[in-house]
Order: structure tokens, then C-alpha cells, then sequence
């Protein structure tokens, strides 16, 4: 059985056990809670201790990665700056839409104290109440305070800094610290792995705590969740084709008929990797992209875009914040989605249960939320991932066709049929 169906296992029975608890005893249902709580508090400690290195050489690798491709020439430059333009869309579509459509979701009364009390002891960070401190904090005077604080957003901040100050010193440093940096990240995504063999256990521990105290209304806001998160993977799949009519004067029948069949192969494997070779079909046989475009800017999509992890990043912070009935500010968001837009960059060749703790945590921390759902929305992320493959094959066909546009074709290029 693999991982991730031991922790769906996992995530199930946890869900009925509490449920019958709380049907048939609820003093009972409290004591059990208590009593397991701590189990699944010990195993997100585990993964949250690895969050703060792992971000940080993430970072600077994923700008230094980011700063050679740009170097090889006007093609990669031009499909970096188009990547951050996408990925910011959709962060701010994510931090308008998601809050919005988790307004309308009705809440269990008593639903964010039976939270609280079967989380006790999660990790409350302060966010400063108005933009302009806000602004003045993004900078951090302390590097080594931020990290130990984990205020992600300021620490980010610094490694980007460190990202590009790298790009500037002479090649053969620079290249003994990246191979420092990426052994700290290699480390710790092995300490992840570790941690996440024993998922089933934690997520057990803690879905059991919060159904035997919130009951069956926490059944339907996991229920919410995925529907949420599906419908705003779609909303952002749908978005990419307009992208595609203006920025990169394509006909929208031609553009739609010539991604579904990469679209197919997205949906079934629920892999961008192994789709590669269908979005290739699709951008030189179907859409006649240039093979100078297409065999660079698919392979710089897969491995630095995904349309929807800012997307997955805000909607996760949204449901937390939704479920213990907090009213996120301005600067709540705008915290959320800068730092998605950055993570999302520097996380893409994550396996899948290792990027979403790592990357949603940074996200939820920055925002001033409490960690601890995060154990159980990683066993529920498995049901939308189909769709969120789905979304990042059709914004890297989008990508490339936007930097394609007034490309001139190769020479030896011969001219694309009509699309099937």
C-alpha cells in the first residue's frame, strides 16, 4: 500500500472512530481527544521544525536556478517574466476569490473553540494591524531573529537578498555555497520523508481529536474544502484561455483543441513531468510553435511553474481561517500571496505530500494562522490534485504560447498542420 493511501486510510478511520465518539459519549469523546491530541501535535512539530531551513535554501536556490535560465538568452528571459506575471494573477485571484467563497459557507457554531482545544498549543504568530507597519517589517533587521521567530515572510525577504547577492560573486563560490545550500535542503527533505512515513499516525491522531470534538460538521467542512479548492482550480485552468487569446493572439478553438489531448494525459497521471511529452506534441505539431521556444520554455515550465500552488497556498490559508473565525486584513493577504508567488517558484520539483508542508506552512504561518489543520488538509489534497495538474499543464501550454508570439520559426522548422 503506498503512503498516500495509508494516510487516506488513516484520515478515514480516524474521521469515523471520532464520530462514533462523539455520537455515543461525548465526555468520552473529550477524554479520547485529549489523550491523542499530543500524538498529532508531536508529528507537526516534526515537520514544521524542518520548514525554516528547507524555505530558506529553497529560495536561494530557486532564484539562482531561475537567474541562469534568464541568462541563457532573450527566450528564457521573456518566459521568467511571463511565469511571475501568471503566478501573480493568480495569487491575487486566490486572495480576492478564496475568502470570498468561504464567506458563504456556513459555520458549525462552536466550531473554532473545538478546534482550538483540539489543536491546543498551536503556534498563534501576530500580524502588525496596519499596512504601513506591515511594509516596514517586510525587511528584517535580524535575520537570525526572523528565522528563530519563524516569521517567514522577512526571512524570505532575506533570502532572496542572499539569492541574488550569490549571482554577483565570482562562479567558483558561488557554486561551493549552492552546493551547500542544496545539500541543507536535501537534508531536509529526507528528515520530511521520514516524518511523513509516519504520517498515518499523526493524521490519525488528529482527525480523530477534532471529529470527536467538533462532530459532523467537521466532515462537511472537509467537504467544503475540496469543493472550494476543485471549483478554484478550474476558475484558474478556465482563466488561462483568455490569457492565451490576448497576450499570445491565439484563436481560442485552435488553442482549446490542440491542448485537450496534454490535457488528457494530465488529468489521468496527475503529473506535469509526464505530461511533458504531450505538451511538446501539443505546442509544435498543434499550436506550430517554434522548437527554439517550445524545447526550452516546457522544461523551464515544469520545473519553475504551477499556476495553482499559489492558488492551493491561499485557499489552504482561507479554509483556516475560515474554520477558526478569523477576518483576514489587507495585510494578511498581501503577506500570503507575495509569499506564495515566491515559494511556488522555488518548490515545483517537490514531491507531492513533501511541497504541500513545506510550502503551505510558510504561506499559513506568514498569515498569522495556526499550523495544525494542515496534518489533516494533506491526506484531503490528494482529491483536488487531479484537477490542480490539470491547471498547471494548460498554464504551461499558455506560457509558451505567450512567449512564443512574433517568435520568428526555426529555419529547418517545417510548417504545423491544421490542428486535429
Amino acid at each position: 500500500m503506498s503512503n498516500t493511501a495509508r494516510v487516506l486510510l488513516a484520515l478515514f478511520l480516524g474521521a469515523v472512530i471520532g464520530l462514533l465518539l462523539a455520537w455515543g459519549d461525548p465526555v468520552l469523546a473529550v477524554k479520547v481527544a485529549d489523550l491523542v491530541a499530543p500524538v498529532g501535535r508531536l508529528w507537526l512539530n516534526a515537520l514544521q521544525m524542518t520548514v525554516v531551513p528547507l524555505v530558506a535554501a529553497l529560495v536561494v536556490l530557486g532564484v539562482n536556478h531561475a537567474t541562469d535560465a534568464a541568462a541563457s538568452g532573450r527566450t528564457a528571459r521573456r518566459a521568467i517574466v511571463t511565469f511571475v506575471v501568471i503566478l501573480s494573477l493568480c495569487a491575487a485571484y486566490a486572495a480576492i476569490v478564496a475568502p470570498i467563497l468561504f464567506s458563504f459557507v456556513p459555520r458549525q457554531e462552536g466550531l473554532a473553540e473545538s478546534l482550538r482545544a483540539a489543536t491546543a498549543g498551536a503556534a498563534q504568530l501576530s500580524l502588525p494591524s496596519s499596512l504601513a507597519e506591515w511594509f516596514a517589517g517586510i525587511i528584517p533587521s535580524n535575520a537570525i531573529a526572523a528565522a528563530a521567530q519563524s516569521a517567514m515572510l522577512p526571512l524570505v525577504v532575506f533570502a532572496l537578498f542572499f539569492g541574488f547577492g550569490l549571482t554577483r560573486i565570482e562562479a567558483t563560490r558561488r557554486s561551493r555555497v549552492l552546493e551547500l545550500v542544496q545539500g541543507i535542503a536535501d537534508v531536509m527533505i529526507v528528515i520530511v520523508h521520514w516524518v511523513l512515513w509516519v504520517a498515518p499516525i499523526g493524521v490519525f491522531a488528529l482527525v480523530l481529536a477534532v471529529c470527536a470534538r467538533v462532530g459532523h460538521g467537521m466532515i462537511g467542512a472537509f467537504g467544503w474544502y475540496i469543493a472550494i479548492l476543485s471549483a478554484m482550480y478550474l476558475c484558474a485552468t478556465a482563466l488561462m484561455y483568455p490569457i492565451a487569446v490576448l497576450a499570445g493572439r491565439e484563436r481560442l478553438r485552435r488553442f482549446a483543441s490542440a491542448i485537450a489531448p496534454a490535457q488528457v494525459v494530465a488529468a489521468s497521471t496527475q503529473s506535469s513531468l509526464a505530461s511533458l511529452p504531450a505538451m511538446i506534441e501539443s505546442s509544435r505539431e498543434r499550436l506550430g510553435h517554434p522548437l527554439s521556444v517550445t524545447s526550452l520554455v516546457l522544461p523551464m515550465a515544469v520545473s519553475l511553474f504551477r499556476i495553482t500552488s499559489p492558488i492551493q497556498y491561499m485557499g489552504v490559508a482561507a479554509f483556516i481561517a475560515w474554520a477558526y473565525g478569523v477576518d483576514l486584513s489587507v495585510a494578511q493577504l498581501a503577506a500570503g500571496a507575495a509569499l506564495a508567488v515566491v515559494i511556488s517558484m522555488g518548490s515545483v520539483g517537490l514531491p507531492g505530500q513533501v511541497s504541500f508542508m513545506a510550502t503551505n506552512m510558510p504561506v499559513t504561518q506568514a498569515m498569522g494562522l495556526p499550523v495544525e489543520p494542515l496534518g489533516v488538509l494533506l491526506a484531503l489534497d490528494t482529491i483536488p490534485d487531479v484537477f490542480a495538474t490539470l491547471g498547471n499543464v494548460t498554464g504551461d501550454l499558455t506560457a509558451t504560447t505567450v512567449v512564443a508570439r512574433g517568435q520568428p520559426a526555426d529555419p529547418d522548422d517545417v510548417p504545423a498542420g491544421p490542428a486535429a
